[in-house]
């Protein structure tokens, strides 16, 4: 078994939640993998979102549902396994909330149409991705791009005010989980059991974020789930998507 690694990072991302607009729009602290699968499919050239209300796309008179499905990038990709490990103390980056104006004339009816924006951003965020190879066309097709540093479009971290930065691209090789020992990356709160006692020899951490995975087919709204970070061990013996890699273990999700 394979996978493709690389570093992920940037000065600055924002990978903006949905459910806060009032005073300031908060970021997610980790990049998605809907997100993340968004940027492999800006460098392999397919389709977004947009594409669905080009020409005789859109939306169907009278209903909330998407003529065609998903957008293509997320169609195509969709079942890739990937492991995002955060490269930050305790899996947690530094945040700052930014202050702009938005001056087109259709940004606010305020009197000027000036809309001050206020947007949390993440600071020098750094992830290991792993890219499971499922010996499909799409794998090969991405390994082929990140190795030979090829890019259809730019890739940015959430919004093209983050341009994403991708190093250290390597294919590496997979084996079984090793038993009793932490996962090094971001698992489904509910897939793993975690051992409940700490770590000796050093402090215990445990981050958990609700964040989205998946994306709905009818409405293209985000499915969630809880993802944990931490240094507990893992009790499983036999969990399914978690494979080693140069001595840690990895869940795919």
């Amino acid at each position: 078994m394979k996978a493709l690694r690389f570093i992920l990072s940037g000065k600055t991302a924002c990978f903006r939640k949905p459910d806060v607009n009032v005073f300031a729009y908060f970021t997610y602290n980790n990049i998605h993998k809907p997100a993340l699968l968004g940027m492999l499919g800006a460098i392999i050239g397919l389709g977004g979102h947009n594409q669905l209300f080009d020409k005789n796309r859109g939306l169907k008179k009278g209903s909330l549902s998407y003529d065609d499905g998903f957008p293509e990038f997320y169609e195509k990709l969709k079942e890739l396994k990937i492991a995002i490990t955060p490269l930050a103390p305790n899996g947690y980056f530094s945040k700052k909330i930014q202050t702009f104006n938005n001056s087109v004339g259709y940004a606010s009816f305020e009197q000027g149409g000036n809309l001050i924006v206020r947007e949390q951003w993440l600071e020098n965020p750094s992830w290991q991705i792993l890219i499971y190879d499922d010996e499909s066309e799409v794998f090969q097709k991405i390994s082929e791009y990140f190795l030979n540093g090829k890019s259809v479009f730019i890739p940015y971290l959430g919004k093209n005010d983050h341009p994403a930065k991708i190093d250290k691209v390597k294919l590496v090789d997979l084996l079984p989980l090793i038993h009793e020992q932490k996962v090094s990356s971001l698992f489904e709160e509910d897939k793993l059991q975690i051992v409940k006692f700490p770590p000796r020899g050093e402090l215990s951490y445990y981050f958990k974020e609700v964040s989205p995975i998946h994306l709905n087919e009818q409405h293209h709204f985000y499915e969630y789930a809880n993802l944990v970070f931490t240094n507990h061990k893992i009790e499983n013996e036999n969990a399914e998507d978690v494979f080693s890699c140069e001595g840690n273990n990895y869940a795919f999700i």
